[in-house]
């Protein structure tokens, strides 16, 4: 029995929550005062990848390069142009509604500066009372506030808390109420969007070690974003690399730290401080400024930049997403 309950349980690991097939997210802007001289960001360009129950993906890449509008899009917080959102198997690009909504409850998402993600005006009580109230899980006053109280002590805060106001709590508590808000209303999947980026280094690693508590208690999948490589190696099963809307590697944590295939991500390890003197990392310089999503250089995205780049066939032909060895995807023409 134990040997069944096992195999049961690692089936559904396996199963993923979360399956997004080539994503796009087009973008119309404005180029000058004419209204026909307009272009397009193509913010995310046929993205494609899977969660697994319980698993944490990460997502690293610059500023810009598309990892906000990819969150927001699979939480259909913004509309896709195109592709496809698979959630526990329901497709939810084609609902519409209470029935959206019913979905929203276990797919939530943590942002980034929890300074203006809490409402000033309410209190602690308030903030995640009203995840409680929208989706009717507390049946009264009094199972609503020892709801919230668990909730708080959940993600290390003092019950007590709930009647004071943002504004009387620190960066790091703010994100924890943040977390517990989140929390609320029991979901599968937290989509982080560099919860830790506004906080202090000591911080950091509380909110870390609190992620990773609450997703061995509770089984929660995540798609974390961060734009250090070192704090999402730390949380992360998997990690993503992202490129000007493009997925330029994806890899196990450990295989993609250590041995990166992409010129790219050899560039983002490179740059990660080390603590040992003694230890000596070949440092790598990215020429140029990541080029304009409006006008996107022919070829590899990452040609223009790209220390090994070669005239043929990186400035003529996209790469596609290829696999190197199991489970480690490379979209680099040179790379072996």
């Amino acid at each position: 029995m134990e040997q069944e309950a096992h195999v049961n349980e690692s089936a559904a690991r396996a199963c993923p929550v979360l399956t997004v097939h080539g994503l796009r997210v087009y973008l119309p802007v404005k180029r000058g005062f004419s209204a026909r001289d307009r272009a397009v960001v193509k913010a995310v360009d046929d993205v494609s990848f899977e969660i697994a129950r319980g698993e944490t993906l990460g997502l690293v890449g610059e500023s810009g390069c598309g990892k906000t509008t990819l969150c927001r899009a699979v939480l259909r917080l913004i509309e896709p142009t195109s592709g496809a959102v698979m959630f526990n198997g329901t497709d939810i690009m084609k609902l519409r509604g209470s029935q959206l909504r019913k979905l929203r409850r276990k797919m939530q998402m943590v942002f980034q500066d929890p300074y203006s993600a809490l409402d000033p005006r309410m209190t602690v009580e308030q903030i995640i009372g009203e995840a409680l109230d929208i989706h009717r899980l507390a049946p009264d006053r009094v199972a609503r506030r020892m709801r919230v109280a668990e909730l708080l002590s959940a993600v290390g805060l003092d019950p007590e808390c709930a009647l004071r106001y943002p504004h009387e709590f620190s960066g790091g508590q703010r994100q924890r109420i943040c977390i517990a808000r989140a929390l609320a209303v029991e979901p599968e999947l937290i989509v982080c969007d560099e919860p830790v980026s506004a906080l202090d280094v000591s911080v950091q690693a509380q909110i870390i070690n609190l992620f990773k508590d609450l997703q061995t208690a509770r089984g929660i999948s995540y798609l974390f974003v961060a734009h250090d490589i070192a704090v999402v190696e730390h949380i992360s099963r998997r990690i993503m690399v992202m490129y000007l809307g493009k997925v330029v590697e994806l890899a196990p944590a450990q295989q993609l730290v250590h041995s990166p295939k992409h010129p790219y991500t050899q560039a983002l390890v490179a740059a990660v401080p080390v603590i040992d003197p003694e230890t000596k990392r070949k440092r790598i310089v990215l020429s140029g400024d990541v080029p304009s999503p409006i006008n996107p250089p022919s070829g590899c995205p990452f040609h223009p930049r790209c220390p090994s780049a070669k005239p043929h066939p990186c400035q003529h032909f996209v790469p596609e997403l290829r696999q190197l060895a199991p489970g480690h995807w490379v979209a680099c023409h040179l790379a072996n």
